[in-house]
């Protein structure tokens, strides 16, 4: 018999008891050898104390195991505690959100029956950083950060799940016509990476026409991988459009551990009710069983799951004014149908991942993830400097002659932007403006320097000069590139 593998067990909130219930007792009639360390998060967790949302303790339980089952949290919209997701998948460094999104027609029914698609969102960096300030009474922002290693990272990981899986094309989502230097990095890196394997079809898309084609002509994709904010979006349009979202799960996976839940979230409104649907933290949870080494087991589990939708017995989401089942009823037809395979899909078969038992770190052997020969020798030269002010008294014009002044003699300013828009040299009367300005400044001499010195002396000459600056952003040019973006209007 296979040694019981030691997991990290989390019920979560609202529906997640009772659908983690469900999936546990699932899990244990179909063989599954797994021994659950249960822990306490989210909710419950901030209320007592925990800003973050988890223990100490429950911390180290995820760091020995290394395998983490979560059932949906609450998450606070638009304030109050940080994403606790987020926070674990960051802190252990779970860089690849794994999406399979497959169509169940004609048990359940889709606009797309031949729908098959696997979406790899990368899981740390982008807008999820969660880097927000308000600057001014008027202007919040949001810092976007992507990096080359964590692209490197995450797009290997896409172009070996296609070659390990016989998948034939990998899409790459962006928007690097807007955002240039950021999404065109995710490109850039995209593109470098594709040449390396050659017999997998490798295409870009602009993310708004590319999720659009997604949304009416699935089946034209294979695997896409994007930066985090598409990728969350774009998995639960293709989760929908595939039949529900309370049918999808999600495998995030690190080098050292790995986290698998349901995509959807705790739908409070439903919870004690006996309503919910497993079947996405099922179907999460079979993903961890073929990541720690038990593929006959997670076939079982997926076949009878499948026959027990052909059987016609779904629970209220799917049946859809039907007739339905409570989530523990559900859960006791897949396992009454263990042993049993669908007749109308073809059944599932796993194949075991070799990999070390102690460790058990990726759902895939371990890749190599970033070239040996990284770029070291980069030549990096300061350029100028925006300084941001926060300014609701002087007009554009005003703003601007009495920055030319300030410039001195080691600086000119070159323009002035509000909300990226400029506004100053030549502005025009229709442009709306904030609170919130970005002033431009480049050395007067056209083949001068810059020094943060020189910088620091601005600053104090904007400040003498009765101005409020907020914030500045040294301008840099790598191995003579723009490290930065054009105003619009520059």
């Amino acid at each position: 018999m296979t040694k019981k593998r030691a997991i990290t067990v989390a019920k979560g909130d609202g529906i997640g008891p009772e659908i983690m219930d469900a999936t546990l007792k699932i899990l244990e009639h179909g063989g599954a050898q797994i021994e659950p360390e249960f822990i306490d998060i989210g909710e419950k967790v901030y209320l007592s104390g925990y800003s973050a949302g988890i223990t100490d303790d429950a911390w180290e339980s995820l760091r020995r195991t290394k395998v983490f089952l979560k059932a949906p949290i609450t998450t606070p919209q638009g304030g109050g505690f940080k994403s606790l997701n987020v926070t674990v998948r960051k802190s252990l460094g779970l860089y690849a959100n794994v999406r399979p999104c497959i169509a169940f027609d004609p048990i359940v029914k889709t606009k797309h029956p031949g729908m098959d698609l696997v979406i790899i969102r990368e899981n740390e960096e982008d807008l999820y950083a969660g880097i927000e300030h308000q600057q001014t009474p008027e202007v919040v922002q949001c810092l976007k950060l992507i990096t080359r290693p964590g692209t490197e990272k995450i797009v290997r990981y896409a172009f070996e799940y296609a070659r390990k899986n016989n998948r034939k094309k990998v899409t790459c989502f962006t928007k690097d016509n807007i955002m240039k230097l950021t999404d065109g990095l995710f490109h850039k890196v995209f593109d470098e990476i594709a040449v390396e394997y050659p017999e997998i079809e490798a295409e870009h898309w602009i993310i708004d026409i590319g999720m659009a084609k997604m949304a009416d002509t699935p089946q034209n994709f294979d695997v896409i991988v994007m930066p985090n904010l598409y990728g969350d979006v774009a998995s639960d349009v293709a989760a929908q459009i595939a039949g529900s979202v309370g049918l999808a799960g999600s495998a995030n996976i690190g080098d050292g551990c790995a986290m698998f839940e349901a995509i959807h979230g705790s739908a409070p409104r439903r919870a004690g009710q006996n309503l919910a649907n497993p079947s996405g933290l099922l179907q999460g949870a079979i993903m961890m069983l073929v990541h720690i080494g038990q593929p006959e087991a997670a076939a079982n589990i997926h076949n009878a799951w499948l026959k027990t939708l052909e059987d016609g017995i779904y629970t209220y989401d799917i049946a859809k004014g039907g007739p339905s089942v409570g989530t523990m009823e559900f859960a006791n037809a897949v396992i009454e149908r263990l042993g049993q395979k669908p007749t109308k899909w073809e059944p599932v078969t796993y194949e075991l991942i070799e990999q070390d038992e102690e460790v058990a770190a990726t759902a895939e052997p371990a890749l190599p993830l970033l070239p040996k020969d990284r770029k070291t020798d980069v030549t990096r030269e300061l350029d100028g400097v925006d300084v941001f002010l926060f300014n609701n008294e002087l007009t554009a014009d005003e703003l601007g002659t009495k920055l030319e002044t300030v410039a001195g003699p080691e600086f000119k300013l070159v323009i002035i932007t509000n909300r990226g828009v400029k506004v100053y040299p030549g502005g025009l009367p229709e442009t709306f403006t904030t609170d919130h300005w970005r002033c431009r400044f480049y050395p007067s001499d056209e083949n001068g320097t810059v020094t943060n010195i020189e910088i620091g002396k601005l600053l104090n000459r904007v400040s003498e000069a009765g101005l409020d600056w907020i914030k500045v952003e040294n301008l840099y040019k790598f191995d003579g590139q723009l490290g930065y973006s054009l105003g619009q209007g520059q």
